[in-house]
């Protein structure tokens, strides 16, 4: 296992320009040779989008192999790349609110989907206020593999945190404005822990509410990431406050509305999205459904 590393180490050192030419060949191997998930990918994309005719959903599911051979090779280089070349391939707009916050005293939850290239919003913790960001990780059955990968979400000055532990970590934290908790908050919950469901692409899904205590216990300030591929290599990233209708959120309110926002993202760009992944595989689980 070490020595695979080593040679992932090796890789990442080159140019993305010569790293995108292992993606496109990577591309050819898991959706041409190997059909890698491309029935669950489909069925995935299909059932959100029933408008959409099968030639139409077929060439989504194609250009997302295309970007998840891209996210491939981004996440190996991520082990060596610099946060000077993160700051030009990743544009990020709206960092007035990262200053309204820290200025308010209020800490900032996060809150991205499994949209290409959320390993890369990380590098934020370089051009904001804020003194603390940590990143909010789930476990890893190999364990060499997650030390490695909490060394990529530990970059440019990031301290992750593993999701069991996250929420009682912001409740001791000091709400002072100078911490951010970056969330990748579309997560499916565990099969055991499947109670709350709403309708997300036209679908039953389960929702991950860990961050929903929250919006409802304390005064914090909660942040879309609407991220954008803009070409092969270069995102942006537009951030949004997302703000309760009354005075406080009230139970639930924050994971509707961040799922409202993430289902508008997708829908501007339905291959950027993670769809191999069998987030409804637990919907008949679901024991409460929000509205």
């Amino acid at each position: 296992m070490k020595f695979l590393f080593k040679i992932v180490l090796l890789i990442s050192k080159l140019p993305l320009k010569v790293l995108y030419l292992f993606s496109d060949m990577l591309f050819i191997l898991i959706y041409h040779i190997a059909g890698y998930r491309k029935k669950i990918v489909f069925n995935n994309i299909k059932n959100s989008f029933p408008e959409k005719s099968d030639q139409e959903v077929k060439k989504i599911s194609k250009e997302f192999f295309r970007n998840l051979s891209d996210y491939i090779v981004e996440t190996i280089k991520s082990f060596t790349i610099s946060s000077e070349n993160l700051r030009v391939r990743v544009q990020h707009i709206n960092q007035n609110i990262f200053s309204e916050a820290n200025a308010d005293g209020k800490n900032i939850i996060l809150l991205c989907g499994h949209v290409f290239n959320w390993e890369w919003i990380t590098a934020l913790a370089t051009v904001v206020p804020q003194k603390h960001s940590f990143p909010v990780y789930r476990k890893m059955q190999n364990l060499f593999w997650e030390e490695k990968l909490k060394k990529i979400r530990n970059s440019f000055g990031n301290e992750s945190i593993e999701a069991n532990d996250v929420v009682k970590h912001i409740f001791r934290n000091k709400n002072d404005g100078n911490s951010i908790y970056m969330f990748v908050a579309d997560q499916t919950p565990n099969h055991f822990h499947v109670d709350v469901g709403l309708e997300f692409l036209h679908q039953r899904t389960p929702a991950f509410i860990g961050y929903d205590k929250l919006a409802t216990r304390m005064n914090l300030e909660f942040v879309y990431c609407d991220m954008k591929k803009i070409k092969r290599g270069f995102y942006q990233v537009n951030y949004y406050k997302i703000l309760p209708d009354g005075e406080k959120f009230v139970e639930y309110e924050v994971v509707r509305k961040f799922h409202n926002m993430l289902e508008q993202t997708i829908k501007n760009n339905p291959a950027n999205y993670l769809w191999s992944h069998r987030k409804w595989k637990y919907n008949h689980l679901i024991k409460k459904y929000i509205s």
